[in-house]
């Protein structure tokens, strides 16, 4: 089994001008108090880190391949008095391996295009979310990627890799008993698909 198709890692500074508010992101996207979180492909924690402070007490698994990017997870949590955020080292294809327990919310943002067995990972991921539990998936909008800028530079993956809410729909329902809940837009350049466990 190949790793993900790497697309790059980028800084928080840009992340941030897409989403300068990531925990209102998060919210928007259902996350609530008192749920569990895991998210694959966490990088340094743009997400996970406002994440646990959503679901505190309760833990956020950020899983990733990078031990660096992990290291660096770390570290912000702790300058931040954030406890709640455990980091896996792992490839998520084996969530089942990796994560102690089902958690409520598992989030894949803007890694489900580079996975080469979709099928497998959504397996996993039926597998170890709670019943009535979501699936969030955070893509990049098939456009090219020109298109699709960054304080003037074009950034995200290949165009090629790009997928559009059908095709991400029709990787996840057909696999396990998914059901999309609903698609959420996330200006400039991005979606959400939420599927219901």
């Amino acid at each position: 089994m190949d790793r993900f198709e790497n697309t790059g890692q980028p800084d928080w500074d840009w992340w941030s001008k897409l989403w300068p508010t990531p925990g209102a992101t998060l919210r928007k996207l259902g996350l609530e108090p008192d749920g569990s979180v895991a998210e694959v492909g966490c990088g340094s924690g743009y997400f996970a880190l406002p994440a646990a402070r959503i679901v505190e007490p309760e833990p956020v698994y950020a899983i990733d391949l990078d031990q660096a990017l992990l290291d660096d997870l770390d570290a912000l949590a702790d300058q931040q008095d954030i406890e709640n955020v455990v980091p896996v080292h792992g490839d998520a294809r084996k969530l089942t391996r990796l994560l102690p327990e089902p958690v409520t919310t598992l989030v894949v943002a803007n890694t489900f295009h580079g996975v080469d067995d979709q099928s497998g990972l959504v397996e996993q991921a039926y597998r170890m979310i709670e019943p009535r539990g979501s699936l969030v998936v955070v893509n990049w909008h098939e456009r090219p990627r020109e298109a699709t800028t960054v304080g003037n530079e074009p950034r995200g993956p290949p165009t090629e890799l790009r997928m559009t809410p059908t095709e991400t729909e029709a990787a996840v329902v057909p696999v396990t008993g998914f059901e999309l809940d609903r698609r959420v837009e996330l200006p400039p350049y991005h979606y959400a698909l939420v599927f219901d466990r």
